[in-house]
């Protein structure tokens, strides 16, 4: 079954078709990093992470491109606030190692590249000079704006005529602006107290103090930054090209953002700026959207240590990308019940199949029928507009034919085979393939255990150290003689203490 996606552009499911068969380019409008990341973002990475994996199992190589937007008003705003930083740039860096630590955390994929506003000014500001000299934007005190009026298709994303479109950006553009929809390409100046005071918090730097470390760049236009919008499209271009395959983002940023980048890429470059437009829906905490402005949300590091990674991603991929989601006691435990019966069911096969009591010459027809409808069903949900949902019953419905299985064949106590050998490795193969499309990893964290035995060995060799510093050489050897029996290889060195774990960690 060929792979169909719900398009925005054209309100249409359609076959997916990219420009190269074998590759597929794939943005995806990453964080403003202003706060911690928290769920509604985990959500929307999921699903990319998802797309990411099934294309790559159907055979796509997939160039997948996610930004950082490290420059913005909100970051501004935090300067100065606990152990963020003292610049805007230094509170960027802050939030950006926090995302990518949660990134890791919930077993994402990583991105080909992870551009950032701030290393793309040049491109920029070339794409603005492009708009600038082909008529379709517009200088004024400093600043530049795109004219809509100039792009005859502006509105074609978001279904909107021009006429009924409102005032865009500050307030204060206004007087600047030729028409209210007119959009900021470049800002000039930095950043004004002004605009920060509504998003500073508790201990933030003084507005004005925390607006003189704003980052701003020369121009042709003079010191400035750039708008919003034209940031993707500069960054996705660089990356990917002038076509975009796929280009996702939550379902609140088709107007104005994605609506802009169509219309600015476009006019610069004169060809389709994206084929596919697919957009998450949002994550309802209660009655309103989990939202960062809001304050009403759950972290990712919160989430992950509360439930761990199998079990969020097992509750975020209960939704399609493109259905609305409620986070609540309820769905979570849900999520809990039913990651706890796919493991279960995993760990009973990989005990069954490992016993002697699994035979080469037993054939359970259900199982393996089973098994073979759930991958043909995991397919096909797949392949109908990433639908999540489908796929993961299908995981489930696989889990119940192993239970059922060893319920009918209970193979302990008997001098003969009981077990379908060959069903069940299928059926294990199974949960782990399709399991590790929706991003689920079976049988225990293995490099996570190895990660935590090198901390705790690390941590007995600075307790030996110290023991040695205070002259307590006899303790400091038995830590090392306590080590080396657990199979740990301790060599001194000029530089200090090295160790290796033995075979396996």
């Amino acid at each position: 079954m060929t792979l169909h996606v719900t398009n925005t552009l054209t309100g249409e499911k359609e076959p997916f078709e990219p420009q190269d068969p074998e590759n597929v380019l794939l943005y995806y409008c990453g964080l403003t990093v202003s706060d911690p990341p928290h769920l509604g973002h985990a959500r929307s990475w999921v699903h990319v992470d998802v797309m990411h994996r099934w294309l790559a199992h159907e055979g796509y190589g997939v160039r997948h491109v996610e930004n950082f937007t490290d420059v913005n008003e909100k970051i501004v705003a935090r300067v100065g606030e606990d152990d963020l930083g003292g610049d805007e740039a230094a509170v960027a860096e802050t939030y950006v190692a926090r995302t990518l630590a949660d990134m890791r955390a919930l077993n994402l994929l990583r991105a080909e590249v992870y551009p950032r506003v701030s290393e793309h000014a040049p491109e920029i500001i070339d794409l603005i000079e492009t708009l600038l000299e082909k008529g379709y934007a517009y200088e004024s005190n400093g600043s530049v704006y795109f004219d809509v009026t100039a792009f005859p298709e502006y509105g074609k994303l978001s279904n909107q005529n021009l006429e009924e479109i409102e005032s865009q950006g500050d307030p204060d553009e206004r007087s600047e602006k030729r028409n209210p929809a007119d959009f900021a390409l470049w800002k000039a100046d930095g950043v004004d107290p002004s605009a920060i005071e509504e998003h500073r918090h508790e201990g933030a730097a003084p507005a004005d103090r925390a607006c003189e470390t704003a980052l701003t760049w020369d121009s042709p236009w003079g010191e400035g930054r750039p708008g919003w919008h034209i940031e993707c499209s500069a960054m996705s271009m660089t990356h990917l090209g002038e076509t975009l395959d796929v280009h996702v983002g939550g379902r609140d940023l088709v107007f104005p953002h994605h609506e802009n980048e169509v219309a600015q890429s476009e006019a610069a470059t004169g060809r389709r700026f994206a084929n596919y437009w697919l957009h998450c829906e949002l994550f309802q905490m209660g009655e309103e959207k989990m939202s960062s402005s809001l304050g009403n949300f759950v972290t990712v590091e919160e989430a992950v240590e509360r439930w761990g990674t199998n079990v969020l991603r097992t509750f975020l991929t209960a939704g399609s990308y493109n259905s609305a989601q409620l986070y609540s006691d309820e769905t979570i435990a849900e999520a809990e019940e039913r990651w706890d019966r796919l493991e279960r069911a995993h760990e009973a096969a990989v005990a069954a199949v490992d016993s002697p009591a699994a035979g080469t010459k037993v054939d359970d027809v259900a199982l393996r029928g089973a098994v073979d409808d759930a991958r043909a069903a995991f397919a096909a949900a797949m392949n109908d507009d990433f639908n999540t949902r489908e796929a993961q019953s299908a995981l489930l419905s696989v889990a119940t034919a192993i239970n059922r299985h060893l319920e009918s064949a209970d193979g302990t106590g008997t001098d003969r085979p009981a077990y379908d050998y060959r069903g069940l490795r299928r059926a294990v193969d199974t949960l782990e393939e399709l399991g590790g499309v929706l991003g689920l990893s079976f049988g225990g964290d293995t490099e996570g255990e190895a990660e935590l035995a090198g901390d705790v060995v690390d941590l007995v060799l600075e307790v030996r150290e110290r023991e040695r510093a205070a002259g307590n050489y006899e303790r400091a050897d038995e830590l090392r003689d306590e080590l080396e029996a657990l199979g740990v290889e301790i060599q001194d060195t000029d530089e200090g203490p090295t160790h290796r774990l033995p075979s396996g960690r």
